[in-house]
Protein backbone atom coordinates (compact mmCIF):
# COMPACT_ATOMS: atom_id res chain seq x y z
CA UNK A 1 0.00 0.00 0.00
CA UNK A 2 1.40 3.42 -1.03
CA UNK A 3 0.00 6.89 0.27
CA UNK A 4 -1.99 8.10 -2.32
CA UNK A 5 -5.46 9.07 -1.24
CA UNK A 6 -5.89 6.36 0.66
CA UNK A 7 -5.03 7.88 4.62
CA UNK A 8 -3.64 11.04 5.73
CA UNK A 9 0.12 10.07 6.64
CA UNK A 10 2.35 12.50 5.60
CA UNK A 11 6.23 12.40 6.13
CA UNK A 12 7.45 15.86 4.94
CA UNK A 13 11.90 15.68 5.61
CA UNK A 14 11.63 19.71 6.07
CA UNK A 15 8.90 20.24 8.43
CA UNK A 16 10.60 21.52 11.72
CA UNK A 17 7.21 19.99 13.80
CA UNK A 18 7.78 16.49 12.60
CA UNK A 19 11.70 16.75 12.73
CA UNK A 20 11.74 16.94 16.21
CA UNK A 21 10.23 13.97 16.81
CA UNK A 22 9.42 11.68 13.72
CA UNK A 23 8.91 8.94 15.55
CA UNK A 24 4.86 8.48 15.69
CA UNK A 25 5.49 9.73 12.19
CA UNK A 26 7.46 6.57 11.09
CA UNK A 27 5.10 4.19 13.16
CA UNK A 28 2.12 5.28 10.69
CA UNK A 29 4.61 4.73 7.58
CA UNK A 30 4.89 1.45 8.55
CA UNK A 31 1.79 0.59 9.47
CA UNK A 32 0.03 2.64 6.90
CA UNK A 33 2.43 3.48 3.79
CA UNK A 34 5.22 1.37 3.98
CA UNK A 35 6.10 2.05 0.42
CA UNK A 36 5.30 6.34 0.75
CA UNK A 37 5.48 8.81 -2.30
CA UNK A 38 5.68 12.83 -1.33
CA UNK A 39 4.50 14.53 -4.38
CA UNK A 40 5.71 17.99 -3.30
CA UNK A 41 9.22 17.15 -3.57
CA UNK A 42 8.99 14.09 -5.40
CA UNK A 43 10.24 10.90 -3.31
CA UNK A 44 9.66 7.81 -2.32
CA UNK A 45 10.24 6.57 1.49
CA UNK A 46 10.86 3.36 2.76
CA UNK A 47 10.04 2.14 6.34
CA UNK A 48 10.42 -1.55 7.29
CA UNK A 49 13.84 -2.71 7.97
CA UNK A 50 13.55 -5.66 5.34
CA UNK A 51 12.83 -2.84 3.06
CA UNK A 52 15.36 -0.29 4.06
CA UNK A 53 18.36 -3.29 4.37
CA UNK A 54 17.48 -4.47 0.75
CA UNK A 55 18.40 -1.12 -0.56
CA UNK A 56 21.11 -0.70 1.22
CA UNK A 57 22.86 -3.89 0.41
CA UNK A 58 21.78 -3.48 -3.17
CA UNK A 59 24.37 -1.78 -5.15
CA UNK A 60 23.24 -2.51 -8.75
CA UNK A 61 19.92 -1.27 -8.16
CA UNK A 62 20.33 2.16 -5.86
CA UNK A 63 23.44 4.64 -6.76
CA UNK A 64 24.67 6.54 -3.94
CA UNK A 65 27.03 8.56 -7.04
CA UNK A 66 24.21 11.32 -7.25
CA UNK A 67 24.83 11.79 -3.23
CA UNK A 68 23.46 10.44 -0.37
CA UNK A 69 20.31 12.91 0.84
CA UNK A 70 17.05 13.87 -0.90
CA UNK A 71 18.99 17.86 -1.55
CA UNK A 72 21.98 16.73 -3.01
CA UNK A 73 20.04 14.14 -5.39
CA UNK A 74 17.75 17.11 -6.29
CA UNK A 75 20.37 19.50 -7.02
CA UNK A 76 22.38 17.31 -9.58
CA UNK A 77 25.68 18.83 -8.13
CA UNK A 78 28.52 16.63 -9.06
CA UNK A 79 31.17 15.62 -6.25
CA UNK A 80 34.93 15.36 -7.28
CA UNK A 81 36.87 12.19 -6.82
CA UNK A 82 37.42 10.61 -3.46
CA UNK A 83 34.65 11.50 -2.19
CA UNK A 84 33.88 7.83 -1.02
CA UNK A 85 30.26 8.60 0.49
CA UNK A 86 29.35 9.63 -2.94
CA UNK A 87 30.72 6.55 -5.31
CA UNK A 88 29.50 3.80 -6.51
CA UNK A 89 31.70 0.39 -7.52
CA UNK A 90 33.98 -0.65 -9.08
CA UNK A 91 35.89 2.58 -8.58
CA UNK A 92 34.35 2.86 -4.72
CA UNK A 93 35.75 -0.38 -4.38
CA UNK A 94 39.38 0.68 -5.13
CA UNK A 95 39.09 3.31 -3.09
CA UNK A 96 37.76 2.05 0.02
CA UNK A 97 39.71 -0.73 0.00
CA UNK A 98 42.85 1.81 -0.14
CA UNK A 99 41.28 3.79 2.81
CA UNK A 100 40.50 0.89 5.12
CA UNK A 101 44.11 -0.04 4.75
CA UNK A 102 45.16 3.75 6.57
CA UNK A 103 42.03 3.99 8.91
CA UNK A 104 42.59 0.29 10.12
CA UNK A 105 41.38 -0.49 13.91
CA UNK A 106 44.95 -0.60 15.07
CA UNK A 107 45.16 2.94 14.67
CA UNK A 108 41.46 3.29 15.61
CA UNK A 109 42.57 1.57 19.44
CA UNK A 110 45.49 3.79 19.70
CA UNK A 111 43.53 6.84 19.99
CA UNK A 112 41.73 5.57 23.00
CA UNK A 113 43.70 7.05 25.66
CA UNK A 114 43.48 10.78 23.94
CA UNK A 115 39.90 10.31 23.71
CA UNK A 116 40.16 9.67 27.81
CA UNK A 117 42.51 12.27 28.17
CA UNK A 118 40.82 14.93 26.16
CA UNK A 119 37.10 13.87 28.21
CA UNK A 120 38.80 14.15 31.64
CA UNK A 121 40.00 18.01 30.37
CA UNK A 122 36.65 18.72 29.69
CA UNK A 123 34.98 17.69 32.34
CA UNK A 124 36.99 17.47 35.41
CA UNK A 125 36.65 21.56 35.52
CA UNK A 126 33.35 21.13 35.79
CA UNK A 127 32.92 18.82 38.66
CA UNK A 128 30.92 20.71 41.49
CA UNK A 129 29.86 23.48 39.20
CA UNK A 130 26.14 22.20 39.29
CA UNK A 131 25.69 22.17 35.03
CA UNK A 132 27.34 20.79 32.37
CA UNK A 133 26.78 20.99 28.50
CA UNK A 134 26.83 17.90 26.28
CA UNK A 135 27.53 19.58 23.49
CA UNK A 136 28.72 22.87 24.69
CA UNK A 137 31.46 21.29 27.04
CA UNK A 138 32.36 18.17 25.02
CA UNK A 139 30.07 17.02 21.78
CA UNK A 140 31.18 20.01 20.01
CA UNK A 141 34.66 19.46 20.37
CA UNK A 142 35.85 16.29 20.84
CA UNK A 143 35.00 14.38 17.95
CA UNK A 144 36.79 17.41 15.90
CA UNK A 145 39.70 16.92 18.01
CA UNK A 146 40.08 13.01 17.72
CA UNK A 147 39.64 13.54 13.90
CA UNK A 148 41.98 16.77 13.85
CA UNK A 149 44.71 14.09 15.61
CA UNK A 150 44.09 11.88 13.58
CA UNK A 151 44.70 14.36 10.59
CA UNK A 152 47.26 15.88 11.67
CA UNK A 153 45.35 19.24 11.95
CA UNK A 154 46.80 21.63 14.73
CA UNK A 155 44.62 21.71 17.82
CA UNK A 156 44.71 25.56 17.74
CA UNK A 157 43.11 25.51 13.97
CA UNK A 158 40.78 22.81 14.90
CA UNK A 159 37.65 25.28 16.45
CA UNK A 160 37.86 27.68 12.70
CA UNK A 161 37.75 23.74 10.82
CA UNK A 162 34.70 22.75 13.25
CA UNK A 163 32.94 25.90 12.48
CA UNK A 164 33.12 25.59 9.07
CA UNK A 165 32.50 22.07 9.19
CA UNK A 166 29.03 22.63 10.94
CA UNK A 167 27.83 25.82 8.53
CA UNK A 168 28.34 23.11 5.24
CA UNK A 169 25.24 21.10 6.88
CA UNK A 170 23.33 24.29 8.01
CA UNK A 171 19.52 25.13 6.46
CA UNK A 172 17.01 26.84 7.17
CA UNK A 173 13.71 26.11 9.08
CA UNK A 174 11.26 24.32 6.68
CA UNK A 175 13.26 24.81 2.95
CA UNK A 176 15.70 21.82 1.85
CA UNK A 177 19.19 21.91 2.12
CA UNK A 178 21.35 24.09 -0.26
CA UNK A 179 24.69 22.39 -0.56
CA UNK A 180 27.23 24.29 -0.43
CA UNK A 181 29.64 24.61 -3.61
CA UNK A 182 32.72 23.70 -1.03
CA UNK A 183 31.71 21.12 0.85
CA UNK A 184 33.35 17.98 -0.85
CA UNK A 185 36.33 19.66 -3.13
CA UNK A 186 38.16 20.45 0.68
CA UNK A 187 40.34 23.19 -0.33
CA UNK A 188 39.65 24.70 3.71
CA UNK A 189 42.71 21.49 3.85
CA UNK A 190 45.09 22.99 1.03
CA UNK A 191 47.61 24.35 3.43
CA UNK A 192 47.87 21.31 5.77
CA UNK A 193 48.25 19.32 2.73
CA UNK A 194 51.20 21.29 1.25
CA UNK A 195 52.90 21.38 4.60
CA UNK A 196 52.68 17.35 5.06
CA UNK A 197 53.85 16.84 1.31
CA UNK A 198 56.82 18.75 2.43
CA UNK A 199 56.89 17.21 6.44
CA UNK A 200 55.39 13.58 6.34
CA UNK A 201 54.18 12.60 9.81
CA UNK A 202 52.77 9.42 11.59
CA UNK A 203 49.41 10.78 10.68
CA UNK A 204 46.27 9.43 8.63
CA UNK A 205 47.18 12.72 6.18
CA UNK A 206 50.70 11.30 5.25
CA UNK A 207 49.13 7.72 5.06
CA UNK A 208 47.32 9.32 2.22
CA UNK A 209 49.63 10.98 0.36
CA UNK A 210 52.21 8.16 0.39
CA UNK A 211 49.94 5.03 -0.30
CA UNK A 212 49.52 3.77 -3.53
CA UNK A 213 46.17 1.59 -4.82
CA UNK A 214 44.59 0.35 -7.85
CA UNK A 215 42.47 2.36 -9.38
CA UNK A 216 39.94 0.22 -11.63
CA UNK A 217 42.08 0.73 -15.03
CA UNK A 218 45.14 -1.53 -14.38
CA UNK A 219 47.30 1.61 -13.10
CA UNK A 220 48.80 1.35 -9.49
CA UNK A 221 49.05 5.19 -8.80
CA UNK A 222 49.16 7.55 -5.75
CA UNK A 223 45.90 9.87 -5.16
CA UNK A 224 46.08 13.04 -6.95
CA UNK A 225 46.24 16.19 -4.84
CA UNK A 226 42.65 17.00 -5.23
CA UNK A 227 41.66 13.36 -4.36
CA UNK A 228 43.03 13.81 -1.30
CA UNK A 229 41.57 16.77 -0.02
CA UNK A 230 38.05 15.18 -0.99
CA UNK A 231 39.27 12.58 1.44
CA UNK A 232 39.92 14.81 4.28
CA UNK A 233 37.02 16.60 3.35
CA UNK A 234 34.66 14.18 3.94
CA UNK A 235 36.44 12.33 6.81
CA UNK A 236 36.46 15.92 8.86
CA UNK A 237 32.43 16.98 8.27
CA UNK A 238 31.51 13.10 8.57
CA UNK A 239 33.70 12.64 11.52
CA UNK A 240 33.10 15.56 13.49
CA UNK A 241 28.68 16.07 13.03
CA UNK A 242 27.75 12.45 13.35
CA UNK A 243 29.93 11.23 16.92
CA UNK A 244 28.87 14.62 18.37
CA UNK A 245 25.20 14.16 17.73
CA UNK A 246 25.77 11.23 19.62
CA UNK A 247 27.41 12.92 22.37
CA UNK A 248 23.95 14.93 22.51
CA UNK A 249 21.95 12.06 22.44
CA UNK A 250 23.15 10.21 25.39
CA UNK A 251 22.91 13.08 27.26
CA UNK A 252 19.16 13.73 26.44
CA UNK A 253 17.87 9.71 26.77
CA UNK A 254 19.96 9.06 29.66
CA UNK A 255 18.68 12.06 31.39
CA UNK A 256 14.90 11.65 30.19
CA UNK A 257 15.49 7.50 31.08
CA UNK A 258 16.98 8.51 35.25
CA UNK A 259 16.04 4.13 35.67
CA UNK A 260 18.55 3.36 32.87
CA UNK A 261 20.89 5.68 33.92
CA UNK A 262 20.92 3.93 36.97
CA UNK A 263 21.51 0.82 35.86
CA UNK A 264 24.44 2.13 34.11
CA UNK A 265 26.08 3.44 37.24
CA UNK A 266 25.69 0.43 39.08
CA UNK A 267 27.10 -2.10 36.01
CA UNK A 268 29.31 -0.03 34.01
CA UNK A 269 29.36 -3.29 31.91
CA UNK A 270 26.54 -2.07 29.98
CA UNK A 271 27.57 0.76 28.66
CA UNK A 272 28.75 -0.58 25.34
CA UNK A 273 25.16 -1.86 24.87
CA UNK A 274 24.21 1.28 25.88
CA UNK A 275 25.90 3.01 23.52
CA UNK A 276 24.45 0.99 20.91
CA UNK A 277 21.09 1.40 22.04
CA UNK A 278 21.49 5.10 21.74
CA UNK A 279 22.51 4.64 18.30
CA UNK A 280 19.53 2.83 17.16
CA UNK A 281 17.18 4.72 19.23
CA UNK A 282 18.54 8.20 17.94
CA UNK A 283 20.28 7.63 14.78
CA UNK A 284 22.25 10.97 13.59
CA UNK A 285 20.97 10.54 9.95
CA UNK A 286 17.61 9.41 9.85
CA UNK A 287 17.65 8.37 5.97
CA UNK A 288 20.36 7.11 3.61
CA UNK A 289 19.26 8.52 -0.02
CA UNK A 290 19.52 6.53 -3.13
CA UNK A 291 19.12 7.37 -6.59
CA UNK A 292 16.93 4.09 -8.32
CA UNK A 293 19.27 2.96 -11.39
CA UNK A 294 16.22 0.49 -12.46
CA UNK A 295 12.49 0.22 -12.19
CA UNK A 296 12.15 -1.81 -8.99
CA UNK A 297 9.04 -3.18 -6.72
CA UNK A 298 8.12 -2.74 -3.09
CA UNK A 299 5.02 -3.62 -1.83
CA UNK A 300 3.36 -4.55 -5.54
CA UNK A 301 3.97 -1.45 -6.40
CA UNK A 302 6.56 0.11 -9.09
CA UNK A 303 9.54 2.84 -7.82
CA UNK A 304 9.99 3.39 -11.19
CA UNK A 305 14.18 4.24 -12.68
CA UNK A 306 15.31 7.67 -11.92
CA UNK A 307 13.34 8.36 -8.57
CA UNK A 308 14.83 9.46 -5.54
CA UNK A 309 14.47 6.76 -2.65
CA UNK A 310 14.84 7.55 1.02
CA UNK A 311 15.41 4.38 3.19
CA UNK A 312 14.72 5.75 6.63
CA UNK A 313 17.16 4.46 8.82
CA UNK A 314 14.85 6.28 11.64
CA UNK A 315 12.25 4.05 10.95
CA UNK A 316 13.72 0.98 10.76
CA UNK A 317 15.91 0.80 13.59
CA UNK A 318 12.99 0.76 15.69
CA UNK A 319 10.69 -1.43 13.68
CA UNK A 320 8.88 -4.18 15.84
CA UNK A 321 9.35 -6.57 13.00
CA UNK A 322 13.59 -6.72 13.57
CA UNK A 323 13.22 -4.96 17.53
CA UNK A 324 10.51 -6.12 19.63
CA UNK A 325 9.36 -3.14 21.10
CA UNK A 326 11.31 -0.77 19.38
CA UNK A 327 9.57 2.44 20.80
CA UNK A 328 11.26 1.42 24.50
CA UNK A 329 14.86 2.80 25.16
CA UNK A 330 16.30 0.05 26.63
CA UNK A 331 19.98 -0.23 27.77
CA UNK A 332 20.05 -3.73 28.35
CA UNK A 333 18.37 -4.88 24.65
CA UNK A 334 20.87 -7.21 23.20
CA UNK A 335 23.23 -5.84 20.73
CA UNK A 336 21.83 -6.89 17.30
CA UNK A 337 22.13 -5.00 13.62
CA UNK A 338 20.78 -1.59 13.79
CA UNK A 339 21.19 0.40 10.47
CA UNK A 340 22.36 4.16 11.88
CA UNK A 341 26.23 3.39 10.37
CA UNK A 342 24.47 1.93 7.29
CA UNK A 343 25.23 -1.82 5.62
CA UNK A 344 27.18 -2.89 2.69
CA UNK A 345 29.85 -1.17 0.75
CA UNK A 346 29.02 2.11 2.56
CA UNK A 347 29.26 0.75 6.09
CA UNK A 348 30.41 3.94 7.63
CA UNK A 349 34.50 3.64 7.87
CA UNK A 350 34.43 5.41 11.34
CA UNK A 351 32.33 3.73 13.17
CA UNK A 352 34.55 1.89 15.44
CA UNK A 353 36.11 5.39 16.07
CA UNK A 354 32.49 6.66 16.86
CA UNK A 355 31.67 3.89 19.19
CA UNK A 356 34.75 4.05 20.90
CA UNK A 357 34.37 7.77 21.54
CA UNK A 358 30.46 7.52 22.75
CA UNK A 359 31.79 4.74 25.09
CA UNK A 360 34.62 6.64 26.73
CA UNK A 361 32.76 9.98 26.94
CA UNK A 362 29.69 8.29 28.82
CA UNK A 363 32.42 6.21 31.31
CA UNK A 364 33.62 9.48 32.52
CA UNK A 365 30.39 11.22 32.70
CA UNK A 366 28.67 8.73 35.03
CA UNK A 367 32.15 8.84 37.28
CA UNK A 368 31.91 12.52 37.82
CA UNK A 369 27.97 13.08 37.21
CA UNK A 370 25.53 10.01 38.10
CA UNK A 371 22.61 12.02 38.11
CA UNK A 372 21.78 14.85 36.12
CA UNK A 373 18.48 16.74 34.61
CA UNK A 374 18.74 18.14 31.40
CA UNK A 375 17.42 21.61 31.21
CA UNK A 376 15.06 21.53 28.43
CA UNK A 377 13.86 24.93 28.22
CA UNK A 378 17.45 25.95 27.06
CA UNK A 379 17.92 23.44 25.25
CA UNK A 380 18.28 23.41 21.11
CA UNK A 381 18.35 21.87 18.79
CA UNK A 382 20.54 22.18 15.38
CA UNK A 383 19.83 24.40 12.34
CA UNK A 384 20.08 21.45 9.97
CA UNK A 385 18.02 18.53 8.79
CA UNK A 386 21.02 16.40 7.00
CA UNK A 387 22.44 15.39 10.89
CA UNK A 388 19.41 15.81 13.78
CA UNK A 389 20.55 16.53 16.91
CA UNK A 390 21.60 18.87 19.21
CA UNK A 391 23.24 22.64 19.49
CA UNK A 392 23.18 22.98 23.13
CA UNK A 393 22.03 20.46 26.07
CA UNK A 394 22.46 21.73 29.39
CA UNK A 395 22.21 19.48 32.46
CA UNK A 396 22.06 20.44 36.00
CA UNK A 397 23.98 17.91 37.87
CA UNK A 398 24.55 16.75 41.39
Amino acid sequence: MTIDAVNDVHWDPYDIEIYRDPYPTFRRLREEAPLYYNEQFDFYALSHYDDVERVLVDRASYSAARGASLDQIKSGMSFPPGSLIFEDPPIHTHRRHMLSRVFTPKRMSGLESSIREFCVRCLDPLVGAGRFDFMVDLGNTMPMRMIGMLLGIPEQDQDAIKTWADSTLESKPGEPWDPPKDLVDGEVFAEYVEWRVKHPSDDLMTELLQAEFEDGTATRRRLTRGEVLTYINVLAVAGNETTGRLIGWIGKLLGDHPDQRRLLVNDPSLIPSAVEEVLRYEPPGLAAARYVTRDVEFCGQTVPAGSALLPLLGSANRDERQFPNGDAFDVTRPITQHLTFGLGMHFCLGAALARAEGRIALEEILVRFPDWEIDGENATMASTTTVRGWATLPAITS
